[in-house]
């Protein structure tokens, strides 16, 4: 049964500095992580925001489910375009035959 995304399909590597959240001087960040396994998909689609806004998303990353890039988090993408994490869905189907995975739109 197959339980995560298979790490063959995720043919990309991303960067991503976690959001911490708002200090005195603006977004704090975690370190960065680079070499992510992920998949990329450079798409325009309508997400809603976490205070629920409708923008704009121009890519899609898929990456195993124990992925940590909350709402806010910078993302540099494979062609080395430097984005923001909107939104973040994870996706499982305990008991059933599909992967489960995380998939973050981003600005």
């Amino acid at each position: 049964m197959v339980t995560r995304v298979p790490a063959v399909l995720l043919r990309h590597r991303i960067r991503i500095e976690p959001y911490l959240g708002e200090s005195a001087y603006g977004p704090r960040y975690a370190d960065e992580v680079e070499g992510v396994p992920a998949l990329v998909s450079e798409a325009v689609r309508i997400v809603r925001a976490a205070d629920g806004r409708e923008v704009i998303s121009t890519a899609q990353v898929i990456a195993a489910p124990d992925l940590d890039c909350p709402a806010g988090s910078r993302l540099t993408l494979p062609d080395g375009r430097l984005t923001t994490a909107i939104n973040i869905a994870h996706h499982t189907a305990p008991g059933l035959p599909v992967p489960a995975c995380t998939e973050v739109s981003c600005e």
